[in-house]
C-alpha cells in the first residue's frame, strides 16, 4: 500500500512518461528481470534440468538489462555475463544509443528516463548518476530521471510492454547457453508490434567501486523541486581542453 505522498508523486511520474512520446524526445524505461513459468511437453517426455538457471560453473551468469522505447514499442536488451552494476546499466543504455537511439532520433538534445528506485539504476546508487553524467557529456543529451517510488515498480510500463513479454516467450525454456537466452529475448514480438533487439555483452564490470557524496555533489547534476532525490536531470559537461 501506497503513503499518500508516494500516491501524489507516482502521477507526476506517470504523466511525465506519456509526454515523452513526443517526436525527438524518446521516452526511455529501463530495469532487469529474471525467467520463470513452465514448459509442457510430450507425456513420457520430460525434458532434463538443472534447479536453477545460472550461474552455472560452466556456463557462468547471465543478467539481462532491458530499455523500453516507449515511441517506438521496441525494446533493447543486453546480457551480460560479469556484474548487475550501475556501469552495466549505463552500458546497455549506451549500446542502445549508439546502435538505434541516435539515428531513430537524430534531432534529440534530452532523454527521459524512468526507472525504479532500487538495483543497479536505483535512486540512491550514487555510480548511477556518475555513469550517467558522463553518459550525458559524450552524448551531449540532457538526461532527465524520474524514479518511481519504492514499492511501486509495477507501475513501470517496462513491465508489462516488454518484461511480461518476454517472460510469456521463454517460460520454462531451458536456458541452457547465452545464445540461447539471446535467441529468445530477440524472437520476442506482439500483436500491436513490439519488436525487441538483444545482444551479449561480455564486458567486465567489477563491483566494490565507492563514490563519495562530494563526488555526487560535483556532478552537473540539478535537482527538481518535487522530491529531488528521485527526480533531476543531468546536463553534458563542457568538453575541457
Amino acid at each position: 500500500m501506497l503513503e499518500p505522498d508516494a500516491r501524489k508523486r507516482a502521477r507526476p511520474v506517470l504523466r511525465g512518461a506519456g509526454r515523452s512520446n513526443a517526436p525527438g524526445l524518446p521516452g526511455e524505461l529501463v530495469g532487469d528481470f529474471k525467467n520463470g513459468g513452465r514448459e509442457y511437453q510430450p507425456c513420457g517426455q520430460p525434458e532434463r534440468v538443472d534447479v536453477h538457471d545460472f550461474p552455472d560453473p560452466d556456463l557462468g551468469k547471465a543478467i539481462p538489462y532491458g530499455i523500453y522505447d516507449v515511441s517506438a514499442n521496441t525494446g533493447w536488451v543486453s546480457v551480460g555475463i560479469d556484474h548487475d552494476t550501475s556501469a552495466f546499466a549505463v552500458a546497455t543504455l549506451r549500446s542502445w544509443w549508439t546502435t538505434i537511439g541516435k539515428d531513430r532520433y537524430p534531432n534529440a538534445h534530452r532523454l527521459l528516463i524512468c526507472a525504479d528506485s532500487g538495483g543497479s539504476n536505483g535512486s540512491r546508487i550514487r555510480a548511477w548518476k556518475i555513469e550517467l553524467a558522463q553518459f550525458a557529456t559524450d552524448t551531449g543529451l540532457s538526461v532527465t530521471v524520474t524514479h518511481l517510488p519504492p514499492g511501486t515498480s509495477k507501475w513501470n510500463k517496462i513491465e508489462h510492454r516488454l518484461f511480461s513479454q518476454i517472460t510469456l516467450n521463454w517460460r520454462g525454456r531451458p536456458l541452457r547457453t547465452h545464445q540461447v537466452i539471446v535467441d529468445l529475448i530477440s524472437n520476442t514480438t506482439t500483436a500491436t508490434g513490439l519488436r525487441v533487439d538483444c545482444v551479449l555483452d561480455t564486458d567486465q564490470y567489477p563491483i566494490g567501486l565507492r563514490y563519495t557524496k562530494k563526488d555526487i555533489d560535483a556532478l552537473p547534476i540539478t535537482r527538481h523541486d518535487f522530491h529531488g532525490d528521485w527526480n533531476y536531470t543531468l546536463k553534458p559537461q563542457p568538453d575541457t581542453p
